[in-house]
């Protein structure tokens, strides 16, 4: 049980701790104030460090829920091979790509695992590769994807592309025909713009409102109320215990709201507002929101932010069409040219072979 514990943090040197996190290396404690003496660190200095890399902006939730639908929506359209004779077009289900495609690229994933896998990796990292497997006969019969934060790629001295990653310490090298690379927008042909990267600012904008509502609301007192009584009367320790154990059994609880309460010895009930900067809070972290779900091109109702919008009817029907339209379809066309120029033959496209997503779906 104990490497578990050391995994999660929740063990360190045989000693059981709550309090233990990464910094550069080594580990600190968020608790103990002796940790950060020699270097001036600070608690919110180490988890803001940590907060502002790719694991931090796609905890957040509103970055989570944009790319999880649409790598979600992408993984699970069909993805077919086509074939065209004159006006006709049909399915081509004998082609060899065709089980690799449309329903085990290769021995440990499902369709659907892998081409989430390949689309999220798109949307975060602005790059998505596969090392290309083939048969005795030359004809692809795996796709393993690749994580794209690994991946350097440079042109040789012949012009050709290479490919270089490190797994578990072991460096490989993988040529131009043996990696099927699917590049993000605005790139070239190295490399896609990475949208953590280059949309950084908004990213770590909004995580800092998250930390700071967190640390407002866990050390912050907010109670929805205060029960006073006038300054001439004084309670004892039990009638204090007395008063609270009866808020909490007679008033807490949703069934309890709006339940008259009968008050004694001259006590009084103010009742609590949010204050202005507490709503203010509330806002900041609205537009964090709204500014994530533009920066993937996804409606903010689709990610269950529904403020300033309407959300029933012909106006979200709208919205939704649009996401399809605009965005969903230039990532769609994206893979589906990728695919074709670099698994299909010359022989396959001399064919009419072709090979699409199916939106319908």
């Amino acid at each position: 049980m104990g490497w578990l514990k050391q995994m999660i943090g929740l063990e360190r040197d045989g000693i059981e701790t709550k309090d233990i996190m990464p910094w550069r290396g080594d580990y600190l404690s968020t608790e103990n104030g002796n940790n950060f003496v020699t270097n001036q660190v600070t608690v919110a200095n180490a988890r803001d460090f940590m907060a502002s890399g790719g694991k931090g902006a796609i905890s957040h939730s509103a970055t989570w829920a944009c790319v999880n639908l649409i790598a979600g929506t992408i993984s699970t359209l069909p993805l077919q091979i086509h074939q065209r004779v004159g006006d006709i077009k049909r399915v081509a289900r004998d082609h060899p790509l065709y089980w690799v495609l449309h329903d085990s690229p290769n021995y440990d994933q499902s369709a659907v695992d892998f081409w989430e896998f390949i689309a999220a990796s798109i949307e975060l990292q602005g790059n998505a590769y596969a090392r290309i497997r083939r048969g005795v006969a030359g004809d692809i019969i795996a796709l393993e994807p690749i994580r794209p934060d690994v991946v350097k790629a440079k042109r040789n001295d012949a012009g050709d592309i290479e490919y270089r990653w490190t797994v578990g310490g072991k460096e490989t090298t993988g040529q131009e025909p043996d990696i099927l690379h699917i590049r993000g927008p605005l790139g070239d042909a190295l490399s896609g713009l990475s949208t953590l990267s280059t949309c950084r600012s908004a990213f770590d904008a909004a995580i800092a409102a998250d930390s700071a509502a967190e640390t407002i609301f866990s050390n912050g007192v907010r109670p929805s109320g205060i029960l006073s009584t006038d300054p001439s009367i004084s309670l004892t320790p039990e009638q204090r215990a007395q008063f609270e154990t009866l808020l909490l059994d007679k008033f807490r609880g949703a069934l309890n709201a709006g339940r008259p309460m009968l008050l004694d010895r001259g006590m009084k009930w103010q009742q609590l507002d949010m204050s202005p900067e507490d709503a203010q809070m509330l806002e900041t972290r609205g537009w964090g929101v709204e500014e994530i779900a533009r920066i993937f091109g996804v409606p903010a109702h689709m990610i269950g932010h529904t403020a300033k919008n309407t959300s029933w009817g012909t106006g979200i029907e709208q919205q939704t069409l649009g996401f399809v339209k605009f965005s969903l379809r230039r990532r769609i066309k994206r893979i589906e040219q990728a695919l074709e120029k670099q698994l299909l033959t010359r022989a396959d496209r001399d064919n009419g072979i072709s090979i699409e997503f199916n939106l319908e779906g």
